[in-house]
Order: C-alpha cells, then sequence, then structure tokens
C-alpha cells in the first residue's frame, strides 16, 4: 500500500506509480520517463495521512484494471466499444462506426493499446489523409479519441488533423422553389417538399411522420425513419433530443394532408432522395439535394430577422453551431434587395447630414 509522507506545511502527500511516457530526444533517442500521480490531503494527523493513502490506494486498484485495458488490441477495444453503444446510439451512427472499424485506420487495429504511441497515430492519420476528405478522416479520428478514453485515460492525443473544408452549398431560391412546388403538384413528393421547405424536417422525420402527430396546423415531429444494417427501415426516436418539436404549418401546407390517416408519406428516405431528382428535372432545375431545402428554409428565416434561437426550434438544431457555419447564406435573389437598403441609407445620410449648404 503507498505510504503518505508529511509535506512542511504539514499536509500529507502520497506519489503512486501511473504509468511511463516515452520522450524523443533532439537526437533523436527515446528516454523513458516515469509518471505519478499526487494524492494530497490538509488535514493534519494520522486521519489526514490515511485520507490521502487511501485515495493513492483506490487509483492503484483501478489502475491495475486499466492496464488489462491497455493489454487489448485497437481493433478489439473499438468492437467492445461500439458493442457497449449500440443500445443508445442511433442506427446510423453504429452504422458509421463499424464502417471506420473496417475500413479506417488499420494500421493501428492490431497494435496493443498500451503500445500505440502518438506517432504511430498520426503516420495513420496521414495515411488515410491522402484518399479521404478532411471530415471522413476526422470522424475516424473521433472514434480512436473515444475508444482511447475509454481504455486507456492516461494517453493524451494531440494528432494535427486535415484542415476542415469550407462548405459549398446550394440554396435554391424563392422562385427555384416556386418552380418545384409546380412540378410536384399532384404527386407523392408535394407533400414531401413542402414540409421540407417551410418546415423545415428532415427526410427521415416526413416519412415517419402519422396523422396521430397532427393537431390542426402543428406537426408534432417525435419520430425518425433509419435503416438498419440489415437494410430494414425502422421507426425510432428523433435524431437528437432537440428534434423532439412542434411546427406551426401555414395554411397552404396543412390542407394538403387534411383527411389523411395513418403515415402521412409512404416513402421511405431513400425514395425521396430517387424521387426527388425526377422532380428536379421536371421543373428545369439544376441539381440540388432534398436536404437543401432546409437550407433555404433556415436561411429565409435568416433573412426576414427571425431570431435564431426560434430558427433553431423549428428546425431541430440543438445549437447554433451548425446554423453559424452551413445556414447563415446570403440568398441570391434576396441579395439586391439587401443592397438597396444599405445603399438607400447611405445615400440618406450623406444627402442630409454632410452635404446639406
Amino acid at each position: 500500500m503507498p505510504t503518505a509522507k508529511k509535506l512542511p506545511s504539514g499536509s500529507w502527500r502520497c506519489l503512486v506509480y501511473s504509468h511511463t511516457e516515452e520522450i524523443k530526444n533532439p537526437d533523436g533517442s527515446i528516454k523513458k520517463k516515469r509518471i505519478y500521480e499526487s494524492f494530497t490531503s490538509n488535514i493534519p494527523g494520522p486521519k489526514g495521512k490515511r485520507i490521502a493513502e487511501q485515495a493513492a490506494a483506490e487509483f492503484a486498484a483501478n489502475k491495475d484494471q486499466r492496464s488489462r485495458s491497455a493489454d487489448m488490441l485497437l481493433g478489439t477495444a473499438m468492437d467492445n466499444y461500439i458493442q457497449s453503444r449500440e443500445s443508445i446510439l442511433s442506427p446510423r451512427t453504429i452504422m458509421d462506426y463499424k464502417r471506420i472499424r473496417r475500413t479506417s485506420l488499420q494500421s493501428l487495429m492490431n497494435i496493443r493499446l498500451s503500445r500505440i504511441t502518438q506517432e504511430d497515430i498520426q503516420i495513420a492519420i496521414n495515411l488515410e489523409s491522402v484518399n479521404h476528405s478532411p471530415k471522413t478522416v476526422r470522424n475516424s479520428h473521433g472514434l480512436l479519441s473515444a475508444v482511447l478514453k475509454q481504455y486507456r485515460p492516461d494517453f493524451a492525443l494531440n494528432t494535427s488533423l486535415p484542415k476542415k473544408q469550407r462548405v459549398e452549398l446550394y440554396i435554391p431560391t424563392d422562385e427555384e422553389v416556386k418552380r418545384l412546388i409546380r412540378a410536384s403538384e399532384g404527386t407523392e413528393m408535394e407533400l414531401p417538399i413542402l414540409l421540407a421547405a417551410f418546415g423545415p424536417m428532415r427526410r427521415g422525420e416526413i416519412c415517419a411522420l402519422d396523422s396521430t402527430d397532427i393537431s390542426g396546423n402543428i406537426v408534432h415531429v417525435s419520430k425518425n425513419m433509419v435503416r438498419t444494417e440489415d437494410n430494414a427501415w425502422i421507426i425510432k426516436s428523433p435524431k437528437s433530443y432537440a428534434g423532439d418539436r412542434y411546427i406551426d404549418f401555414p395554411d397552404f401546407v396543412a390542407e394538403k394532408w387534411r383527411g389523411k390517416t395513418g403515415r402521412i408519406v409512404n416513402l421511405t428516405p431513400n425514395n425521396i432522395t430517387d424521387r426527388f431528382r425526377s422532380c428536379l428535372h421536371r421543373a428545369g432545375l439544376p441539381h440540388f439535394r432534398f436536404h437543401d431545402l432546409r437550407h433555404y428554409s433556415a436561411s429565409i428565416q435568416h433573412a426576414l430577422g427571425i431570431p435564431d434561437s426560434y430558427i433553431m426550434q423549428r428546425g431541430g438544431w440543438g445549437n447554433d453551431g451548425t446554423l453559424k457555419a452551413v445556414y447563415r447564406h446570403a440568398l441570391a435573389d434576396k441579395t439586391k434587395e439587401m443592397d438597396d437598403i444599405a445603399n438607400q441609407h447611405f445615400n440618406e445620410l450623406c444627402n442630409t447630414k454632410y452635404n446639406t449648404k
């Protein structure tokens, strides 16, 4: 059992060996440095000594358990991590994790956790960056970081990751949305387009929507349709806590679901994606994603001066990070209008306050 020593201040301190770190010297040689955890107690006398020693003993006991975990191969640890979260994460997230496990960072998978170094990780990330986008590489590193935090918490990651790419989105204009609605009128895609453009609802939320979720013009978004590993479509809770929300739709949209019972749209998310291409073709519009209708909705609301908190609530965003990074785009058909407002103000300022004789 670790023994505490009394400090000049009267406190008690107990040191416990934690692990050994490898430090590279300027000449390229490797120096091993022993790292200790310190446990102190400010209580004088035998009681303070016992408190410090007890904390140190608990750490030492847990360290033995962590050491056994560190003997696992990274691949095994990643499998265990994914399996332990299958009941709490969305099927899509689990599918992405398993894809990373199968195809990414393969040079690390057969290394024991205790022997993985920062250099090993950096080399693996560099290799991934050659043929994969920064977002894909960052996602892989994110899972690796979570696994190491779970099974080797003393390991401090300091990986240099590829810079994020600026996302270039296509945001349809008011006129393009009108053309799209006209082209889809009377088809099975009419209601999904209205729900996405004026909700804004996601594909899975639209496909899971049931008549029992609707009261008048109010839609309660409380379900999401997702695909499992077996390619089966299931209905589950929303993508996030913020995804459970109420949306008040305009009258012309609500009229489209009057009299419907059961599922409002008899489509899957993939069906929507496939049929949306045909709608764009009929409308004579350039290709953009169905999801971009959410960009349109959020951007229009922002241009109208609606506060971000209301846009977030209506769209089901848990924070404004996505809103700031993705959805605040000036709309092409609004730019001239905004320029005219600004220029009119500047003209009036100079012609009345400074140019008046």
